[in-house]
């Protein structure tokens, strides 16, 4: 509304000026002078100032706070220039809350706030208003293009009602009106601030045409992408339009970028990445800026952006190359894998000489519970450097090493970038387990070559992860493959790892790991070290017999887990009987604690009987002796039985054995007619455990030889190695799990390939005690040092029945 005013437009803006008046800050608008509005009073002391403005008829003064948000506004809350106005009505709403009618009065500036209490109340100074001079053509055009701008956007805006151009019509007075289509078009308040401290009243006219000429354009390009919008366009287009009425409003308002772009590019500014990089990173964001907020691919693409500034880009954790530290570590750790440990040592000492070195790529061969996998957070405690793991074990999608491409639904990035966006470093200690379960040639890709980019260091330095579609550097991390059987790692990926056996433990060695390791953690597991007086103990006879009649294994993943269920079966004891009971444990105790013993030590079964020979077998819980035996039975001949669940290599060995035999009857005094007359039968016990590989072909020529001639095989003695058709003795790997099984079922004697002597060589002296090896170089050599003269019963009779008769 417009005060109905008569007189000098100049007089009326400028009466009423007193020095010092109530202030009346208002919210979110502005009061211009000669207009009346409408105002909710929302705080009690704006309530109590408009009250006893309306009742004793006060001049009062309106500002117009900076920030909305502030409850108890100050001097420098509010701006400086606002309007006398005085309160022509109040109005109490249904609600309680009260509405002013405040009319607009001429202009003032706040000087200072002299009191707060009840009410702001402040001093200020009168602003007399620049008029124009009446005259002035340029200024009357400028008002009827005014008039004209305010018809044609109450025409294309649904925003101001029809009457508003009636009004601006039908107001004569051109301060007035101006004043007027300040105070009702749709401007922001801050933009209204600025024009009510325009003292120049030609120059806000100008603003105002200007600020009400941007938006006839913003509704026009509404109107336009209505109209657009309502033709059969797709999906992709009608998104771009509303995309850039957005881009075009925030740009209007000073603010084009969204808080996630600002937030992405705030993060970016701190990466230490390259400069093609950053100006990928950046051509990525701006990306953002043409799709919708509110679309999939906005989400798509966002989430691709977090995924690349959150990655550690040249990001790289100090090492401690200390190399005596890192060795304490290492042994404090983990009892033996002296290979291990040198290796690791071997490469600080090296990366501390250089000062820059690509990592190695390491992988830890043997058997389940020797220490593999726990060994990689040692050596990342030993170089002060992050520690991450990734189990391989059944990974069948080529994607988990890769990652998705982008193109794909709930695409996402593989295992290595997400492993290294964990650790927060570039140059983390990374475990990958299990990396011989890896399920090869899937209908998904082959995930085992997947990984031979990954483990090559000539390549890694710039893996390629399908998401992230950039290269990333690997070659400053520290690969350790983990493997429990070489022969299912494919040979290209096996040739890019520097293979270390991790082999089996003796039992003096598992007695030191146990009391070192496995004891003090599994009491601290079950609570039984909270009062030391009543703290149970092993003697060293209580933990061999957990080791030889509880667990059968290289490592000592079951002995911890016996070691557990006793002290939890003390535990409940104590917890029953409330007895201090078991406090020193000795194998009489273990019974009571454990059962009854499930395994016996593999003994030697002696000499007794002609044909049984021990052998010496590589299993995946380590070394085991094996006894093949041979016995004969009358026939037609030529018949040879197999039975022990053989696979198709020892199959073929006892064929070999058979022919050698056969070939070289004359060498062990044997009738040729015994091969027609005699069926072989070749049994190796325990049918139920699948036997296989080709170690075991001199333990079964021998066990033929000796079954065919009654010869005793010399005492505690065991034997492994291939053959050939020719007799020639071949070297066999496994040679310390097979020894180490030899010392265990009490034998002396070993006989060998003569190749296998540097195997040996490798093996500390404590391994090697108490055992004789003898090395051979073909099956004449074993023969004649494993079967004694000793004959157990008369050579049998191999004549024929006919011969007999004739006789």
């Amino acid at each position: 509304m417009i005060a109905d005013v008569d007189g000098d437009l100049k007089d009326f803006l400028n009466v009423h000026t007193p020095d010092r008046v109530p202030i009346l800050a208002l919210r979110n608008m502005v009061l211009f002078p000669g207009v009346v509005t409408p105002i909710l009073i929302g705080r009690q002391t704006s309530k109590a100032l408009v009250e006893k403005a309306e009742k004793k008829g006060l001049i009062i003064g309106v500002v117009a706070q900076r920030d909305p948000d502030v409850d108890y506004p100050d001097k420098h809350d509010l701006y400086e220039v606002g309007v006398y106005a005085k309160v022509m009505k109040l109005l109490t709403l249904p609600n309680g809350n009260i509405t002013a009618i405040l009319q607009g009065l001429g202009r003032l500036e706040l000087n200072e706030i002299v009191s707060t209490s009840p009410y702001l109340e402040g001093d200020v100074t009168a602003l007399e208003e620049d008029l124009p001079d009446p005259k002035d053509r340029e200024f009357n055009t400028a008002v009827a293009d005014l008039r004209d701008m305010v018809s044609k956007y109450v025409t294309v805006s649904d925003e101001i009602p029809d009457e508003a151009s009636f009004a601006i019509k039908n107001i004569s007075n051109t301060v007035m009106m101006l004043n007027f289509v300040c105070t009702n078009m749709p401007f922001n308040y801050k933009e209204k601030q600025k024009l009510l401290e325009i003292g120049l009243v030609k120059e806000r006219l100008f603003t105002t045409m200007k600020m009400l000429n941007r938006e006839i354009n913003l509704q026009n390009l509404k109107a336009d992408i209505r109209n657009k919008t309502r033709e059969d366009i797709d999906e992709q287009q009608r998104n771009y339009f509303l995309q850039q009425q957005i881009k075009n409003m925030q740009a209007e308002m000073g603010n084009g970028e969204s808080p996630e772009k600002h937030e992405l590019l705030t993060k970016g500014r701190y990466k230490m990445w390259k400069y093609e990089m950053a100006k990928y990173f950046r051509k990525e964001c701006d990306k953002l800026d043409n799709l919708n907020p509110q679309s999939p691919e906005y989400n798509v693409q966002l989430t691709y952006l977090q995924t690349l500034v959150n990655l550690p880009w040249g990001e790289y954790t100090v090492d401690d190359l200390n190399l005596k530290r890192a060795k304490r570590i290492l042994d404090k750790d983990h009892y033996g894998m002296e290979k291990v440990k040198e290796r690791i040592l071997e490469y600080m000492a090296v990366l501390a000489l250089r000062g820059d070195l690509k990592s190695p790529i390491l992988c830890l061969y043997g058997p389940p519970g020797v220490g593999k996998t726990s060994l990689g957070k040692s050596i990342a405690a030993a170089m002060k450097r992050k520690y991450v793991r990734v189990s391989l074990g059944g990974v069948h999608d080529e994607a988990e090493i890769r990652g998705h491409r982008r193109t794909y639904i709930g695409a996402m990035p593989g295992r290595i970038i997400k492993s290294i966006q964990k650790a927060g470093s570039s140059n983390p200690v990374f475990i990958l387990d299990e990396i011989d379960k890896v399920t090869q040639n899937t209908h998904n890709g082959d995930p085992a070559s997947a990984l031979l980019e990954v483990l090559d260091p000539e390549q890694n330095n710039a893996f390629h992860d399908n998401y992230l579609d950039v290269d990333y550097d690997l070659s400053k991390v520290l690969f350790i493959a983990t493997a429990n059987n070489l022969s299912t790692i494919p040979r290209p990926l096996l040739d890019r790892m520097e293979v270390i056996d991790v082999s089996g433990y003796i039992t003096e060695e598992k007695i030191e790991i146990a009391k070192r390791h496995l004891i003090p953690r599994e009491l601290d597991n079950t609570g039984l070290n909270i009062n030391s007086s009543l703290k149970p103990s092993f003697n060293k006879a209580a933990i061999e017999m957990i080791i030889e009649r509880y667990t059968r294994e290289s490592g000592v993943r079951q002995l911890e887990k016996q070691i557990n269920k006793a002290l939890r079966k003390i535990a409940f004891k104590r917890q029953i009987e409330d007895g201090a009971e078991y406090k020193k444990i000795t194998p009489n105790e273990l019974e009571g604690l454990l059962g009854k013993p499930p395994f016996y030590r593999d003994i030697y079964q002696g000499n007794d009987y002609a044909g049984v020979v021990t052998g010496l077998a590589w299993t995946a819980v380590g070394g085991e002796i094996l006894f093949i035996e041979t016995s004969l039975s009358k026939g037609k001949g030529s018949k040879l039985t197999l039975t022990g669940n053989l696979g198709d290599v020892m199959k073929e060995s006892a064929i070999l054995a058979v022919e050698y035999v056969k070939a070289h009857a004359e060498t062990l005094n044997i009738d040729y007619r015994v091969f027609d007359n005699w069926n072989i039968h070749i049994h190796v016990p325990e049918g139920a455990t699948p036997k296989d590989g080709p170690s075991a072909g001199i333990t079964i020529a021998t066990s033929i030889a000796s079954a065919l001639t009654q010869r005793k095989v010399r005492k505690n003695t065991a034997m492994t190695g291939e053959i050939t058709l020719r007799g020639k003795v071949l070297p066999v790997g496994g040679i310390k799990e097979k020894i180490l099984a030899a010392k265990r079922a009490g034998i002396t004697d070993i006989v060998m390939c003569q190749e296998n002597e540097k195997d040996i060589l490798e093996i500390p002296d404590m391994y090697l005690k108490g055992v004789n090896f003898h090395y051979v170089e073909n099956v004449q050599d074993v023969w004649d040092f494993a079967l004694t003269d000793e004959v157990v019963k008369n050579p049998l009779d191999f004549t024929i029945p006919e011969e007999k008769e004739k006789k």
